[in-house]
């Protein structure tokens, strides 16, 4: 599969190439990142950039089950009835493998810490990498409600999950909607997402291709890095950090797809799934420095999209991102680093 035919199926609005962001005429600015005034150094004078500030604790490492449970326990944005949601972080998966720690390995113990005697089963919850909302239930009725609640949403052309992602690089359009199927590909010993441009009838009949939609807002940009607003039409797995390798922007801390976005003299092109296999992200050293971290705490960055609301028929539920991500808009200077 060619990489620009991939990009040719995001719609006329979204632009093939990312919108240079230059830097502030000072350089990066320190400490907090937030774009303060730089001062242009001399001629012959050493560039130094700001010192990596530590990062949140409890990052860069899995947590136990006890420490999870506590995070768990403390992130609860909502209780109502039979309904609960709290806030997950990220790289926590909801089902897990065999011995691996998950939410549902947790949940009965969440349960009594909580003093509820139904059990709890999960209702919508963002996918392993990400953070964000989980919609937690202790009785099927009304599961089975919520959950048609959603599927009606979305077929009267409603967007009830809403994301925010830091991407590397900000889209040429402000605003826009990206459009591909979607299918499940081999590579080697592990199966990947990959874009179908033009997916042909037998393979949707056959379910083999899914089309998807995902429409996206850019809510700020700062020296090279975006913050996006993403609602999902459809679901598929890793359907948005795919998407958003369509727009030439991924998401940070994406260490999956954001390879198959390349650069050749800062000019991002879209690279074939096969030609880009899975690795560490790679940033340059004004990024780095942008952001604060040091190439070994690169390896280490959480992905940076989080699932912050879901409308339900009550009303919307939003939960604030996690540290890490908090951390990255405000050393970016980007929106939203104020909210607790």
């Amino acid at each position: 599969m060619a990489g620009g035919g991939a990009a040719a199926r995001v719609l006329a609005r979204v632009g093939h190439g990312a919108r240079a962001a230059g830097w502030p005429r000072g350089g990066p600015a320190g400490g907090g990142g937030g774009g303060g005034r730089g001062v242009l150094p001399r001629r012959g004078d050493p560039i130094r950039a700001p010192p990596p500030t530590p990062p949140p604790a409890g990052w860069g490492g899995p947590l136990g089950p006890e420490e999870t449970l506590g995070l768990l326990e403390a992130s609860v944005v909502h209780r109502e009835g039979a309904l609960l949601a709290l806030s997950k972080p990220p790289g926590l998966p909801v089902l897990g493998r065999p011995g691996e720690l998950s939410l549902a390995a947790l949940l009965p113990a969440l349960r009594r810490r909580l003093g509820l005697s139904a059990e709890l089963h999960v209702v919508k919850a963002p996918a392993r990498n990400c953070s964000g909302l989980v919609l937690l239930s202790s009785c099927h009725r009304t599961t089975e409600q919520v959950q048609q609640f959603f599927t009606d949403a979305h077929r009267r052309g409603q967007y009830p999950a809403t994301y925010r992602a830091v991407t590397v690089g900000v889209p040429a359009e402000a605003e826009g909607e990206i459009r591909t199927g979607l299918c499940w590909q081999q590579q080697g010993d592990t199966t990947v997402v990959v874009p179908v441009p033009a997916p042909g009838r037998r393979s949707l009949a056959r379910k083999e291709v899914k089309r998807t939609l995902t429409r996206y807002q850019v809510l700020g940009a700062a020296g090279g890095f975006a913050l996006l607003q993403l609602q999902p039409r459809t679901a598929f797995p890793e359907q948005l950090p795919v998407h958003l390798t369509l727009l030439l922007c991924p998401a940070l801390g994406d260490h999956e797809y954001s390879s198959r976005v390349g650069r050749v003299l800062g000019v991002p092109f879209l690279l074939p799934p096969e030609a880009a296999p899975a690795r560490t992200q790679v940033l340059d050293e004004e990024l780095l420095s942008r952001l604060g971290l040091s190439p070994q705490q690169l390896r280490r960055l959480p992905l940076h999209l989080h699932l912050q609301q879901l409308v339900l028929p009550q009303g919307p539920l939003r939960a604030p991102p996690p540290p890490p991500f908090l951390r990255t808009l405000r050393r970016l200077g980007l929106p939203g680093h104020q909210e607790p």
